[in-house]
């Protein structure tokens, strides 16, 4: 992720640089597919956390290139391009420190080990959250395992969830471990489930949702959905399934086809149904239901009882990456959700 301060802040000095005092923080290369675009618009959709005045200062300062020159935040990138960041400054040291904080391990083996992540926990430090993440607990974990490096991008986390979803998470203790995992992932091949509750009473019992993700261009903070054929965001499908009715509201088993950023929040968003609680998506905010005052005493109280997006990573399956065997594990809803769906059966039974 990046760092919010990767890009000038809007009161900072500019000085007219080369490349030779600059560093690199961030570089891509456009696709063979790439549609001519404005510099400052690819920035926007390829980085996380930061905001078109950001770029395009950036961009009057001469820090962004084309193929190694300075550009314009006008310049169309074309297929094949090489667009950097390079900032007068180096990258931050973000080395992961190990850190004792409790981990609730499902599994572990000498290739990975399977973690059941509680809601509140950042995955992966950055900007804000340098310290008290799951890896800092992992590298604490492993600190005496003498072939494990927590700093080492070819072992690790194979993919992620967001700080306020809780549940499953496999961690590659092994070069071989996530190459071979990642593969799976990448071909989806792997088994993920999610329980979620979501604003709103579905019409039909089973779904799919297909459209592509990107960063919002109007809050940088969120995702949204962009039609499949456009050339914005990633190709992203999400299935879902009833598995209860309250009425207002409708607990779902989720399964991802792919694995995007604020995938379900920002697929259900989209269709109508927000997840329960979900404050970035506008879910902490009473959608479905009545006027009266003792319903919104009672939306109050759930919200209080669970106090973010209602959310849990139930279900993990995939191939053990060394021995070929069939790994499948589900993981209980965590309490504060256990006790906001009882609330909702028993106010369910009242309408």
């Amino acid at each position: 992720m990046m760092d919010n301060n990767d890009f000038i802040d809007d009161n900072d000095e500019l000085d007219d640089e080369d490349s030779a005092g600059l560093y690199e923080h961030h570089k891509f290369t456009a696709d063979k597919g790439q549609k001519l675009m404005r510099v400052d618009k690819f920035l926007l959709i390829h980085l996380c956390n930061t905001s078109r005045n950001r770029v395009q200062k950036a961009a009057d300062a001469g820090f962004i290139m084309a193929n190694g020159k300075p550009v314009k935040r006008s310049y169309k990138v074309k297929p094949f391009d090489v667009i950097q960041v390079m900032l007068d400054r180096p990258v931050y040291d973000n080395s992961i420190i190990p850190e004792d904080i409790p981990l609730n391990i499902v599994y572990e083996d000498d290739d990975l080990m399977v973690v059941n992540k509680p809601a509140g926990l950042v995955v992966h430090p950055g900007f804000g959250n340098w310290h008290g993440t799951l890896l800092n607990a992992i590298a604490w974990h492993l600190k005496d395992h003498p072939e494990y490096d927590i700093n080492n991008p070819e072992i690790g986390l194979v993919h992620r969830i967001d700080k306020d979803t809780s549940g499953l998470l496999v961690v590659a203790k092994t070069a071989e471990a996530k190459t071979t995992l990642g593969q799976q992932f990448f071909n989806k091949t792997t088994k993920r489930e999610y329980n979620a509750l979501l604003w709103g009473n579905f019409e039909e019992d089973k779904g799919r949702i297909e459209g592509n993700i990107a960063r919002d261009p109007k809050d940088r903070m969120r995702m949204a959905v962009f039609p499949p054929e456009s050339d914005i965001g990633k190709h992203a499908v999400t299935h879902y399934e009833v598995l209860e009715r309250f009425g207002y509201t409708t607990l779902v088993k989720c399964v991802l086809e792919t694995g995007r950023t604020h995938q379900i929040r920002t697929h259900m968003r989209h269709i109508g149904h927000p997840l329960f609680s979900d404050e970035r998506y506008g879910g902490d905010q009473i959608l479905k239901g009545t006027t009266s005052s003792k319903y919104r005493q009672f939306i109050e109280n759930c919200f209080k009882i669970c106090p973010r997006q209602v959310l849990h990573a139930k279900t993990l399956g995939f191939k053990h990456p060394r021995t070929g065997e069939d790994m499948m594990f589900n993981s209980e809803l965590p309490d504060d959700i256990v006790k906001l769906l009882d609330k909702w059966r028993n106010y369910a039974k009242e309408i």
